[in-house]
């Protein structure tokens, strides 16, 4: 008979937790995080009651207190911020912008902590900034101390997760262990937008009511997971858009842009034709989501009805549980949200790691 080793999980950069959510599902015991944004702080806090939340900027953190007994195994993750390393930024995307150097700091954390294991999450786009300079930067850093390195980009929805998002994923062992990150991935069938919200209320522009109740049962298996046990759940929040912008969403079908509108609704962008062709995307019921990205400046519509999403139907799509609050205004959900790691992703990534310690 073997004796279930106990794993334990550091957060750095945390968020909302989505990444702690996976964790937690695969088994780990998360028992520190780290976050600088106080109201990202809040969500974490209130969903992970259990983990010491540090809510601090981690270059101002120079000591790590985890208590770990003989014999548990360690694990360090968590993903830096990305937004310079996104494939939609080409601004900042480069050496030049400060934030893409904090991935040096999850170093630091590795040194002083020495885990067993190691997760590194970040954008696709890390791959091929600078000519893959950070990508061959993290690895050498990580080798440095002593860690043997293993990458893949996964695409959520092959993880049966109604989104097409795809993430970089880095797994470093300390003890020579090299992994497969594709894992078990394969579903028969995507999950689609329909299957994930159909069941959630009706919304209007800038709906405001909290807690709503569902509309009917859950209509996939995928949104009876998310569901559990729940009468109803919060989150129904929904930007208020102008009446010119609603007139825009009117000509729109699921699946269509920015390029549907009327030239004659268009006349305050001054090049139409530089729009991103993710700008005012109407979700297909029959697909996969896009990119759960920044959903409202993005004006991301909803498949059937004439508004953005609601935070919980972000939520969805990001595969976090109906039981999961964001907390803040609704600006601030919606940043959590869009910021996550989905957590079944998270959760499929972090059980490779486990099934190599059983």
């Amino acid at each position: 008979m073997t004796t279930k080793k106990t794993i334990i999980g550091a957060d750095l950069f945390a968020g909302a937790g989505g990444l702690s959510l996976g964790a937690s599902m695969a088994g780990i015991d998360v028992r520190l995080a780290i976050e600088k944004d106080s109201y990202a702080a809040a969500t974490y806090i209130h969903n992970h009651p259990q983990t010491i939340m540090i809510n601090e900027d981690i270059e101002n953190i120079k000591k790590v207190d985890i208590r770990v007994k003989k014999g548990e195994i360690k694990l360090l993750f968590g993903g830096p911020p990305c937004q310079g390393f996104s494939t939609s930024n080409q601004r900042t995307r480069n050496k030049e912008n400060p934030a893409n150097w904090l991935f040096k700091e999850f170093i630091r954390f590795a040194k002083m902590w020495k885990p067993d294991w190691i997760l590194f999450e970040n954008v696709r786009g890390i791959v091929e900034t600078e000519k893959g300079l950070f990508l061959n930067t993290i690895m050498k850093g990580f080798e440095k101390i002593g860690y043997s390195c293993s990458w893949q980009v996964l695409t959520a929805s092959d993880f049966g997760i109604p989104q097409t998002r795809s993430r970089f994923f880095l797994i470093a062992s300390k003890h020579g262990y090299q992994i497969n990150l594709l894992g078990e991935k394969g579903y028969n069938t995507s999950i689609t937008v329909k299957q994930a919200i159909e069941d959630l209320p009706s919304l209007g522009n800038g709906a405001n009511i909290d807690f709503m109740n569902y509309k009917g049962g859950p209509n996939s298996d995928y949104s009876k997971q998310l569901r559990g046990n729940l009468a109803g759940c919060t989150g129904h929040l929904v930007t208020r858009n102008s009446d010119l912008v609603l007139k825009r969403y009117n000509y729109i079908p699921a699946g269509g842009n920015w390029e549907d509108i009327p030239a004659t609704l268009m006349q305050n962008y001054k090049d139409k034709n530089r729009c991103h062709t993710g700008i005012y995307h109407r979700l297909h019921p029959d697909s996969p989501s896009v990119t759960i990205g920044n959903y409202r400046k993005a004006m991301l519509i909803h498949p059937w009805e004439n508004r953005g999403l609601s935070v919980r139907e972000a939520a969805r799509i990001q595969s976090f549980p109906d039981s999961y609050e964001f907390k803040g205004s609704i600006g601030f959900q919606q940043q959590q949200v869009s910021n996550a790691v989905p957590p079944l992703l998270a959760k499929a990534v972090f059980e490779l790691i486990v099934k190599e310690e059983k």
